[in-house]
């Protein structure tokens, strides 16, 4: 029970987080965005900690791996999926997002040395003929000028890079490294970072023109989005592991689609539909083996 409802949570906020980022995208520069949504972040986990005076002493290798987690989970990959959606609608950029399931497989088997199941070459290609009947009419000029085919190519560059933040997690956890220590290290560096890189930047704080909408979106990207959801996640990938716990890939695409469908105005063309199935399919057969599907079918089978 414990597990389904961190599911239902992962899923119900991450898939929510893809129309709240547009909020964020205006006159406000993304890294400024992102420097305060992981500060106030990171204000909360660590006041978290210390309040339940959780063990925050850890070696010098561990803060390397906390440094790679801000840099991969809470820093560069939102700073590119933050741009990618300057080009893409919500509901584009969480199905592109979705690749991350077969990223983590293959990292898994790089990284772990975890074989990879026959089935999942097949789910595999499912999953890039979905992605690539999805942007169709960016491919297919092979314009890399068109917005849609760079929004396409920063949404899966910052998907490789939090594959990466999902291994260092793994890695983690198999260290004995608690989730929120985790967590509140990574934030930390990672508001850290960011502070660096906007100053490196030399972008505008100005927020006079912030309405109420984007503080509250920050504040729910902060709290919800990144606190709570991360959580959730890191404690399922530790619980059951990556492969499984990437089951709230498949299923976050369809809130943030219909989301974007009802808040957007988000168009289904018969690409969209066509795409959008194969990768969900492709997702689907990945997760679920062939020997759990037959036994499924004998249990349901109705007495002879």
């Amino acid at each position: 029970m414990n597990n389904v409802l961190l599911y239902f949570f992962t899923v119900l906020i991450w898939g929510s987080t893809w129309l709240a980022i547009e909020f964020q995208l205006g006159d406000v520069a993304v890294q400024v965005s992102l420097f305060l949504r992981f500060a106030i972040a990171a204000a909360i986990m660590w006041a978290f900690v210390l309040l339940k005076k959780l063990p925050m002493r850890f070696s010098a290798r561990d803060h390397g791996f906390f440094t790679l987690l801000a840099l991969c989970n809470f820093g560069a990959n939102y700073l590119i999926l933050y741009w990618a959606q300057h080009y893409l609608t919500s509901a584009m950029s969480s199905i592109a997002f979705s690749t991350l399931l077969l990223m983590n497989i293959i990292n898994t088997r790089l990284f772990f040395g975890k074989p990879i199941a026959k089935r999942i070459y097949f789910g595999a290609l499912l999953g890039v003929v979905g992605i690539v009947i999805l942007f169709w009419p960016a491919i297919a000029t092979l314009d890399l000028g068109n917005e849609l085919l760079i929004g396409l190519l920063l949404c899966l560059a910052g998907t490789l890079v939090a594959s990466i933040g999902n291994m260092v997690s793994v890695r983690n956890s198999q260290a004995q490294v608690g989730v929120l220590q985790g967590n509140a290290w990574g934030m930390l560096y990672s508001t850290l970072g960011l502070a660096l890189f906007v100053l490196i930047s030399d972008v505008s704080w100005d927020f006079s023109t912030a309405g109420t909408a984007y503080w509250l979106s920050l504040l729910y990207l902060s709290t919800f989005g990144t606190v709570i959801a991360f959580a959730c996640y890191f404690v399922l990938l530790k619980n059951i592991g990556p492969e499984k716990a990437s089951y709230v890939i498949v299923l976050f695409p369809l809130v943030a689609v219909i989301l974007s469908t009802l808040f957007e105005g988000f168009v289904w063309q018969l690409n969209t539909v066509y795409g959008f199935v194969f990768v969900l399919l492709g997702n689907a057969i990945v997760l679920t083996p062939f020997d759990k599907i037959s036994l499924f079918f004998k249990r349901t089978q109705a007495p002879a």
